[in-house]
């Protein structure tokens, strides 16, 4: 289904599909999120830290949602545009060629949970589980409830992701070492910009980075279940416009799983045309009612070999 498809033939209508097709609400996106990002980044040592925190969170998981958009083929036609729009490593840990492939190959419905195939499940292996320490199956554990995922999530996301990719630099994995070189070069003007705004490197984590790590955990907290039938392995949460706009949509995630190619601001309109899926939760609200101190799904994958 086209964009076009999408609108009535009326003169509005036809000024909206020029204004979409040029990508115009992802690009006031980005706007946002580096004008957010530079204003609190300015701004940090006017504000008090229960003010920046759940600002500086909203606008990196916003940033976050930007960049996903860009992997999907937004806002332009054309792939390196794209790419420049969201490869700034705001998030200082995460280089954009890394997210921007292992995401695509997390699109794959027939490994969708797999933790060995799938680069973003949340399950542990069954091989693996009884080779981990009691620590870190405790940690796994509490993962799988809402407060574990965004108090500890955060700091499991970074760690294991850091240590997989310290293993295939050192193993020589084609394309690692150029990638993380570029990604060093890349974090110059980023760790200049807080030198400049006097932002110490643990503020800009605990402040930035954190939080909004901790809300993007929240939208994939509970998108994503094992199950026999590839078609049942995802979750659409029917959130309000505060988190849908935070998330562009990416909260309808059945429907941006079966079409990927949609940009977000055709996904919620869309979504009241179709019928709404089995699989789903009426706000995240009622993700934190049902699962903040009970797991979501169990720590092991139930049906990996």
């Amino acid at each position: 289904m086209s964009i076009e498809a999408l609108h009535g033939p009326d003169a509005g209508a036809v000024i909206l599909m020029r204004w979409q097709r040029m990508g115009a609400p992802t690009w006031g996106v980005a706007t946002l999120a580096y004008g957010g990002w530079i204003s609190l980044t300015l701004g940090y040592h006017a504000l008090p830290w229960w003010v920046v925190l759940p600002a500086a969170g909203y606008v990196m998981a916003l940033y976050g949602s930007l960049q996903h958009e860009t992997i999907h083929g937004h806002p332009t036609r054309w792939p390196l545009v794209n790419a420049a729009l969201a490869w700034a490593p705001l998030w200082l840990w995460l280089p954009y060629p890394i997210y921007r492939d292992e995401h695509r190959t997390h699109h794959d419905d027939e490994i969708l949970t797999d933790p060995v195939a799938d680069p973003e499940s949340k399950y542990a292996a069954p091989a693996e589980w009884p080779r981990l320490g009691r620590l870190r199956r405790a940690a796994l554990r509490f993962n799988t409830t809402l407060l574990g995922r965004l108090t500890l999530g955060p700091a499991l996301a970074i760690t294991d992701f850091l240590r997989r990719e310290a293993r295939a630099v050192i193993a020589g994995e084609p394309g690692r070492r150029r990638v993380w070189a570029l990604h060093a070069l890349a974090l110059l003007p980023v760790v200049a910009w807080l030198w400049v705004c006097a932002i110490p490197l643990w503020a800009y984590v605990l402040f930035f980075v954190y939080p909004g790590l901790s809300l993007t955990l929240l939208r994939s907290f509970a998108e994503h279940i094992a199950s026999a039938d590839p078609q049942s392995r995802t979750v659409t949460v029917e959130a309000g416009s505060l988190f849908s706009l935070l998330f562009l949509n990416n909260n309808l995630h059945a429907l941006h799983h079966a079409r990927p190619e949609l940009p977000w601001y055709v996904l919620r309109r869309l979504a009241r045309e179709l019928p709404r899926p089995a699989l789903r939760y009426g706000g995240y609200g009622e993700v934190a009612r049902r699962f903040l101190l009970r797991p979501v799904h169990p720590p092991v994958h139930p049906l990996a070999g």
